[in-house]
């Protein structure tokens, strides 16, 4: 199925307005692109944000937990507040996409498309500053350090929302593999929470020719990521969603020494609080017994993360109604289910009533890999909503 979403017959004032900028626009994203900086570095990035917000009227607050940016805007008697946020940081990691704007900082890259999400919320801050109908208070907020999981709760706990009161928030994401410009919503859960752990399994080293002699790490470390999804099979409720994923594991240096210790390094995610209880409490004990039975032994060290992103019912059905109202019914997706991935946006929506909805990227490359591409073609469709959100949530 193919969306037109630059067909003239459902442009409104908006979005002509957006597409009269559009050049502009994908300039500032490609230079926001060209030049990603990783969480909590996000000077420059800020500093842009914060020239243009102020170009369109906003009253603006820099500095709110790093480089993060809120700009708020007045209008009316209305006494409602809502809140929009994107994210602006970068992660470490070296593009190959050899596009001509690709970015010139070695080593980090705009791979998650946070570069798009900035210019999205500043195409909607022009128009609504412009030409925007509404009566309440507009706060917008552009948050540092989404990709380590500490922007949202440093703003939070440098008095976010004491400073600048909401009644709601919202925010979304670009996905990958949804058709471009097509906009999800789930009430409830939406993305995993998410921890780690570091996981160092000791034994003996010794010669590869006489392992009788040594306690062997690396087969009791194979035996434990083996026995490891049998938590998911086996002490999770088949109707809840767990996610085990050892994405590192490090041991020895020669094919014939058998090392003194193996670490490993896995991530686990779930959607309900109960079920990422069980996993902190199974993982480490998993690892301790599975030590133990080869003669080794297991250090644990198991960090939380951020938790689910759970949208708030009332906000989420208000949000899929704005995009019913003013998108063809192709445009919203009938059925769009929660994401595994994870958003430190969580901790807004702990704080706050609000929701976290999605927009397709197209036929492009994941998130997070090197190829990975934003697609510009979404940037007025999604600000156009973001418009008309605003608009209808300050009527």
């Amino acid at each position: 199925m193919n969306i037109h979403i630059d067909d003239a017959r459902h442009r409104d004032g908006a979005e002509r307005a957006i597409l009269a900028s559009i050049d502009e626009l994908v300039a500032i994203r490609r230079d926001l692109h060209q030049y990603p900086e990783l969480s909590f570095q996000e000077r420059r990035t800020s500093g842009i944000v914060a020239k243009y917000l102020l170009s369109y009227g906003y009253e603006l607050t820099e500095g709110v937990g790093g480089y993060g940016v809120v700009a708020t805007l007045r209008r009316g008697q209305g006494g409602k507040r809502i809140g929009i946020r994107a994210d602006i940081d970068a992660l470490p990691i070296e593009e190959a996409t050899n596009l001509v704007y690709s970015s010139r900082n070695p080593g980090v890259m705009h791979a998650c498309g946070h570069d798009g999400h900035t210019t999205i919320l500043l195409a909607a801050a022009r128009y609504l500053a412009e030409h925007g109908t509404f009566s309440g208070t507009l706060t917008l907020i552009f948050q540092p350090a989404e990709e380590v999981g500490a922007g949202a709760r440093k703003m939070i706990d440098e008095g976010l929302f004491e400073r600048f009161p909401v009644d709601a928030i919202f925010g979304l994401h670009n996905w990958p593999g949804v058709t471009a410009g097509q906009f999800g919503f789930v009430e409830g859960p939406a993305m995993a929470s998410v921890d780690q752990a570091l996981i160092r399994i000791v034994g003996r080293g010794g010669h590869g020719a006489a392992p009788h002699e040594a306690v062997d790490p690396v087969l009791a470390s194979a035996s434990f990521i083996t026995a490891l999804q049998s938590i998911v099979a086996r002490n999770v409720d088949p109707l809840e969603m767990a996610v085990l994923t050892v994405g590192s594991i490090h041991g020895g240096s020669a094919s014939n020494v058998i090392p003194e210790s193996v670490e490993l390094k896995l991530t686990a995610r779930a959607y309900s609080p109960a079920v990422r209880d069980r996993l902190e409490e199974r993982v480490p004990a998993l690892a301790r017994a599975q030590a133990e039975s080869f003669g080794a032994h297991a250090e644990v060290n198991y960090r939380r993360g951020f938790p689910a992103v759970v949208n708030h019912v009332e906000e989420t059905r208000l949000a899929r109604r704005v995009a019913e109202e003013n998108f063809p019914a192709e445009q919203v997706a009938a059925d769009f289910r929660p994401r595994t991935a994870s958003e430190d946006f969580a901790y807004m929506l702990q704080a706050r009533p609000g929701s976290y909805l999605f927009v397709g990227n197209g036929d492009s490359t994941p998130l997070h890999s090197p190829q990975y591409n934003f697609n510009d073609e979404i940037i007025a469709p999604a600000a156009r909503f973001w418009v008309r959100l605003a608009e209808t949530f300050l009527s």
